[in-house]
């Protein structure tokens, strides 16, 4: 028990570190150039859509797009970042009318394609859903640093923990900055208009 205590804490103070190093770069001036030295973020996902059908990052080569790792059993962090950036894509048409937010799922087991389906069925349609087998969503987590631990709950079922970072990826799919669940709405605009603009 104290080992993966251990374990919890190691992970949870790594992801720490990348958030406080991630804020301190964008905080600096640093959207749109290349992260803090030895941390790369992101790289090429190819996992299975909710149509059922392979994608491909590649396939959004010249356009800014955002990757969002949840599940769709989570109470409140996922469906509101879903929302919230649902809302910023209509509020920014027509200029965002081909960006894309990855949703990858966290949670394969659960989250078949026809599960995605039904559930972003209350996003907006640019929202893709994402899974795959638990090796491919493990190293598509672990490529932007994301932590994430199934936990047991009292009712025999499971819920996740996750980081909640949204990440932004310029049009050579390169890491630009990230969206924090808890910043404010209109600071979270303004790093999607610069992602378009100057991603």
């Amino acid at each position: 028990m104290n080992a993966l205590r251990g374990v919890r804490i190691a992970a949870y103070g790594g992801i720490a570190l990348v958030v406080v190093a991630l804020t301190v770069w964008f905080l600096s001036g640093g959207a749109g150039k290349p992260p803090p030295a030895g941390l790369a973020i992101g790289g090429p996902i190819s996992l299975t859509s909710q149509t059922g059908e392979a994608f491909d990052s590649a396939a959004l080569a010249g356009q800014p797009y955002v990757v969002f790792f949840g599940f769709t059993h989570c109470p409140e962090v996922c469906p509101t970042t879903l929302y919230e950036l649902s809302r910023d894509l209509k509020a920014l048409d027509p200029e965002s009318k081909d960006m894309r937010v990855l949703f990858v799922t966290i949670d394969p087991e659960r989250d078949t394609p026809a599960f995605l389906a039904d559930y972003l069925a209350n996003f907006d349609p640019r929202v893709i859903g994402l899974t795959g087998t638990p090796e491919q969503v493990a190293a598509a987590a672990k490529s932007f640093h994301v932590f994430y631990e199934k936990v047991p709950t009292s009712d025999g079922s499971y819920t996740m923990n996750h980081t909640a970072l949204a990440f932004l990826m310029d049009r050579h799919g390169k890491f630009f900055g990230t969206l924090d669940y808890e910043e404010n709405d209109e600071v979270k605009l303004q790093k999607l208009t610069r992602l378009l603009r100057e991603g």
